[in-house]
């Protein structure tokens, strides 16, 4: 039986309630999580093969299997980022153990990565706490407050080619090989870090002469950074949609910014089992313990909570322009209408 949508409360005590009913869907299954393992690791294997075989074969019309090679990576990942709030196995030594072993294949450090991502979910929505583990948003009134030479350093980062082409390239592969920013967080994430790259190194010095170092880019690399892509759009569209929330101390409360301030990507059914259900932000964000698998048990049976945020793959394509966010209308507005706001002002 479903729980109704509690009217909303200035002290934000209808989230509360939420965090007290997900709360039964913490717990994992570990027959499951082995199961989901296995079913997204031996594709991704199998599909990375083939794609091999065609590239070595010269039979070029099979590089079309670096897709479905990088939609697994991409699933790989998320079973990665559940492990790294603890949900995956729901013990720690195995959820991190499982998290350092994927993160070599998603050149991902996991301890670098978990901390950064803990920061993350404990600001989101926080206009006081920008900058950890999130996409760089300005206000309305700090964009305008930039040099001319500040402003079109914001809007090259927006832009579509940087923020989904050049962007994911350059964190996956180069900014991510050092845990900058972290000097005060202990040993763990150069630790990590480092072994991550290490062993990343020895794996792809043993493909390459195992096939060769124009056979391995020509599979590999295409694969990491399609995948590289796709999780940097579904972070962006998770958070930058124009009803999220954002808001400012004292008012900033975690229940409302993590119910609201996420987004429900409503995918078609296949895209949502490749992408490890993370479409369902919103309720991720409210209680990230819950395994990606048992996101959908949520909406079954609270589909209340299916209408908040919610946003459809076309509508997803119109996100791409919100770049700023308006204090008085408290939305994402695009350059252009932030420009009518200021005249207007």
């Amino acid at each position: 039986m479903s729980t109704p949508l509690l009217p909303q409360s200035a002290d934000g005590s209808d989230e509360k309630a939420w965090l007290k009913i997900l709360a039964k869907y913490r717990t994992p299954h570990t027959g499951r999580s082995t199961f989901e393992l296995l079913i997204t690791a031996v594709p991704f294997v199998v599909f990375w093969m083939l794609a091999w075989l065609a590239v070595h074969y010269g039979f070029w019309w099979g590089l079309i299997l670096i897709v479905p090679a990088a939609a697994f990576l991409l699933r790989l990942f998320m079973i990665q980022h559940d492990c790294g709030h603890g949900s995956f196995f729901a013990r720690r030594r195995f959820d991190d153990w499982t998290g350092r072993v994927l993160g070599v294949l998603t050149l991902t450090p996991y301890d670098y990565w978990r901390k950064a991502h803990a920061a993350h979910h404990a600001s989101a929505g926080n206009l006081d706490e920008r900058g950890v583990g999130d996409i760089t948003t300005l206000t309305v009134g700090e964009y305008n407050a930039r040099s001319r030479w500040g402003r079109i350093r914001y809007r090259l980062y927006r832009h579509p080619l940087v923020m989904f082409g050049i962007g994911p390239a350059w964190l996956f592969l180069f900014q991510q090989r050092l845990p900058v920013g972290m000097m005060r967080d202990g040993v763990l994430p150069w630790m990590s870090t480092m072994a991550t790259n290490v062993a990343v190194a020895a794996i792809a010095a043993l493909m390459i002469w195992a096939i060769g170092l124009g056979s391995f880019l020509l599979t590999h690399l295409p694969i990491v950074l399609l995948a590289a892509a796709v999780g940097i759009w579904l972070f962006y569209v998770q958070h930058q949609f124009e009803e999220t929330h954002w808001s400012k101390e004292p008012e900033w409360r975690f229940p409302k910014a993590a119910l609201h301030g996420a987004s429900h990507y409503d995918l078609p059914l296949i895209l949502r089992w490749l992408t490890g259900n993370i479409g369902i932000h919103h309720v991720h964000h409210l209680s990230s313990r819950i395994p990606y698998y048992r996101l959908p048990e949520v909406l079954r049976d609270h589909p209340e909570l299916g209408d908040i945020g919610r946003i459809t793959l076309w509508q997803s394509l119109r996100c791409v322009k919100l770049v700023l966010w308006d204090d008085r209308s408290r939305r994402l507005v695009s350059f252009r209408e932030a420009a009518r706001i200021t005249g207007a002002a």
